[in-house]
């Protein structure tokens, strides 16, 4: 494998997506697009590939031709050299290639996550929260933040971390693919992600779990009425519309503890982050941001205490064996990478230089 590559994770998600097939074929189940309520897969994706690339290409066009005192008849000009600099045909490639395969992983991640009702009935929630209880001495983890936090502001904040973090994956998936010219970084990342996303599935059918909040829901009913209050009536009742007649609702089923891939994803974010040397404040947030979806999904029920330990080490996991993957390892170990890609980044003062002269 290449750094800067996508071959690793196309290897990944063909097999994966089979897997869904076959699990589909096997247990008589529909496949479906996993976000399909927000429109078709062939029209949500070019879409949002385009609101990100003019995101990309548009500031920037408009501070170069401010720069340049460029009047706004200029302007096509401008952004025509902008787009022509930005986007060479060797990152529009990297950006597909890495958007299709993406995808692939996430929708077929998706739909053997539904399926894991059908496949393995067994539940280890009493297991898991008997877990928790050794871990703490006797008391339930989110028993004791509640506690500690109280029930009222903090379920609100609680609320907003978990879905800031919603908002965060797919953010920082763009970053990696449109907005960031640093290719080896931005394929390791896409790459140790589709990893959490088949460690956290295999895990889900080994050890399938509902989770604090659907397991005893009664130590959550003195938490004030937030968003993801709403979210997780929407879930359990989409799990049991799918239960009941997958091929009667266009719905996926969601539920799923242990691992927590919330804690695993943000693990990784925060490894690549070092591993890539960015900026300082930027890899406190991260860590910080951590701390705080820890917090927040035990403390709302999403997930046991040891479910963020385990995703602890998926998303560890996930980092090392995309490093593998993507060659960014010594002797198997992943290594830092601070060095800019010479055939895609230049510093942005050189770039605005040139595309003055261009415009």
């Amino acid at each position: 494998m290449h750094k800067g590559s996508f071959r690793f994770v196309v290897v990944l998600s063909v097999p994966l997506a089979l897997a869904a097939a076959l699990v589909s074929a096997t247990y008589h189940l529909p496949l479906r697009d996993p976000d399909g309520v927000a429109g078709p897969t062939y029209v949500r994706l070019p879409l949002i590939l385009l609101i990100a690339f003019l995101a990309d290409v548009l500031p920037r066009t408009f501070w170069v031709a401010r720069s340049g005192n460029r009047s706004v008849t200029h302007l096509p000009a401008t952004f025509v050299a902008v787009v022509r600099k930005r986007w060479p045909w060797e990152h529009v490639a990297f950006a597909l290639v890495g958007l299709g395969a993406w995808y692939l992983t996430y929708a077929a991640f998706r739909n053997l996550k539904s399926f894991v009702p059908f496949v393995n009935r067994q539940l280890w929630d009493d297991t898991l929260g008997a877990l928790d209880r050794a871990l703490w001495l006797g008391h339930d983890p989110a028993t004791v933040l509640h506690a500690l936090l109280g029930t009222g502001w903090a379920a609100h904040f609680m609320s907003l971390v978990y879905l800031v973090w919603i908002v965060f994956v797919p953010v920082s998936l763009v970053m990696a693919l449109v907005w960031s010219r640093n290719v080896t970084g931005g394929a390791w990342y896409v790459t140790a992600i589709a990893v959490d996303w088949v460690l956290g599935v295999a895990i889900y059918f080994a050890v399938p779990t509902l989770g604090p909040i659907y397991a005893r829901p009664e130590m959550f009913q003195g938490l004030a009425d937030t968003a993801v209050t709403d979210l997780q009536g929407v879930m359990i009742a989409e799990r049991l519309d799918v239960l009941a007649n997958p091929f009667a609702t266009e719905a996926v089923q969601s539920i799923a503890a242990f691992a927590s891939l919330h804690v695993g994803i943000m693990v990784t974010a925060c490894l690549i982050a070092e591993l890539l040397g960015m900026h300082r404040l930027v890899r406190i947030g991260l860590w910080l941001f951590l701390f705080l979806t820890v917090l927040s999904t035990v403390y709302l029920g999403w997930h046991y205490f040891v479910d963020a330990i385990g995703g602890v080490a998926l998303g560890v996991a996930g980092v090392w064996i995309a490093a593998i993957g993507t060659g960014n390892h010594v002797c198997g170990r992943p290594k830092h990478v601070t060095e800019p890609d010479t055939h895609h980044e230049m510093s942005y003062a050189a770039s605005r230089n040139r595309l003055r002269r261009l415009a």
